[in-house]
């Protein structure tokens, strides 16, 4: 039986992560993986996605040279060829996590994982014998996978989810996507730009529930000009897989409609990968799908920890990374502080992008806050219109008392880049007076944050 200080259950962005941190604090460190170095953020998230939606970006761009004073005579897309790419992408990004293990001597050990008592961890080769071995601090990142819902299974075939999703053999000519959270607006954004007849089916009254009104309103205003059918307030209660298409039964608020497609996406959310991994045995507390922990990311069992998606923290990799790193600081007696979950950016990477942090308008005033709003458009930015990419804009919310920035939701080119800014005022308690004071180069999309502050003030010059 190996002895190690710690041994970490996963290797995505939360585990390996972890892994490497705890070695870079002398830490005797091995991690377990059962497929691919990277989990699936790396291999079938977000890593190979971008590669699929840049793809689907350069499409877009030759279909609008003329635009730019260019001429394209022949251009046409090569399905085989996008999903082939960003498969070497993802491969490429696997091969730099193994080099990364080995320049921290941190010993892979593959297979299955599985907690025992007394601090062990049993690993299982597909094709070979279980082996023991004991860590005095056990942390799981198993992650999560695509949660399906029991009116549509995953049949891998004319209902598929994700990873189907990114290595289809042929382009579907019509495709059905349930669920309209960054998973499932992302691959719409890529297949209506490759062809695809999309259209988005969303229980909520909007899509991507989870941001700002205005700009879930923005996001669909943009869908709806590029083609893609969207539908919102309704319900997919039943598909009929058995003829060439897949009829999928939505109910809507005026009643239900059959929608027929070559294949629906579930894109409804995820499912932990808690299984069969010995957390009953070994008494470790489950919650609603959840691993429960402390601030630490201890669980109720001395010596047995959890980051990342397992956890009740918000199911993103920078999360599950944050969390590891803070986990294994607390480990080695560092003095840590405990995550912010209420500065934690998200980002939607279709086009035009989506990146929040904070409240939305909405959730300040329910929580009883006098706001100041301010709003910038990138219809009146030099560089969106140099770029082209003049769809969007930048809303921030400040406590009109204190100066509080509550939140920053941006929807527009190249956004996601941008919202670092807000997430580190925010960490600084930097107020809008900061923001307005900090000089912003010229010209560039990020001086719309500076524009959005200063209409929040009164002071807005380019408005």
């Amino acid at each position: 039986m190996s002895k190690y200080d710690i041994i970490v259950v996963g290797s995505g962005p939360g585990g390996y992560v972890t892994a490497i941190r705890a070695s870079q604090l002398g830490f005797k460190t091995a991690v377990v993986e059962k497929e691919d170095l990277g989990g699936v953020c790396l291999n079938w998230g977000c890593i190979p996605t971008k590669a699929l939606l840049k793809s689907a970006q350069v499409f877009e761009y030759l279909k609008h040279a003329g635009d730019y004073g260019l001429k394209v005579k022949e251009f046409d897309k090569d399905f085989d060829a996008v999903v082939n790419r960003s498969r070497n992408v993802a491969d490429g990004m696997s091969k730099g996590v193994q080099f990364l293990m080995k320049k921290n001597k941190i010993d892979i050990l593959d297979g299955f994982g599985k907690v025992l008592k007394g601090k062990k961890v049993q690993v299982t080769p597909g094709n070979g014998e279980a082996k023991t071995h004991e860590a005095d601090h056990i942390i799981i990142a198993t992650g999560a996978k695509a949660r399906e819902l029991p009116n549509l299974p995953i049949d891998g075939k004319k209902v598929i989810e994700y990873r189907k999703a990114m290595t289809m053999e042929k382009q579907p000519e019509s495709m059905i996507i349930v669920g309209s959270g960054a998973i499932g607006c992302e691959f719409a954004y890529f297949y209506n730009s490759m062809g695809t007849q999309v259209t988005i089916v969303e229980y909520l009254p909007n899509i991507v529930p989870l941001e700002d009104d205005e700009v879930s309103k923005q996001l669909e205003r943009s869908y709806k000009k590029s083609g893609i059918k969207v539908m919102t307030n309704s319900s997919v209660e039943s598909v009929d897989t058995s003829g060439d298409k897949v009829k999928a039964t939505v109910k809507t608020k005026k009643g239900e409609e059959i929608l027929e497609a070559d294949v629906v996406l579930s894109a409804v959310g995820i499912k932990t990968n808690i299984e069969n991994i010995g957390l009953e045995e070994v008494g470790i507390t489950v919650e609603k799908d959840k691993i429960q922990v402390n601030e630490w990311y201890q669980t109720n069992v001395p010596g047995y920890y959890a980051i990342g998606d397992v956890t009740p923290g918000a199911a993103l990799a920078h999360v599950a990374s944050a969390e590891g790193i803070i986990c294994v600081e607390k480990i080695a007696g560092m003095h840590v502080e405990a995550l912010n979950y209420q500065n934690i950016p998200g980002c939607t990477y279709a086009t035009p992008e989506i990146a929040s942090v904070g409240m939305t308008e909405k959730q300040a005033k329910e929580a009883g806050y006098d706001v100041k709003i301010g709003k910038f458009p990138f219809s009146a930015s030099g560089k969106a219109s140099a770029s082209g990419a003049k769809e969007g804009f930048v809303k921030v919310i400040f406590d009109a008392k204190y100066g509080e920035w509550l939140g920053c939701h941006m929807i527009g080119a190249g956004v996601t880049d941008m919202i670092a800014e807000a997430v580190v005022g925010r960490k600084l308690e930097t107020t809008g007076h900061e923001i307005l004071k900090a000089v912003h180069p010229h010209p560039t999309m990020s001086e719309a944050v500076m524009e959005a502050v200063a209409d929040a003030y009164g002071e807005v010059i380019h408005l």
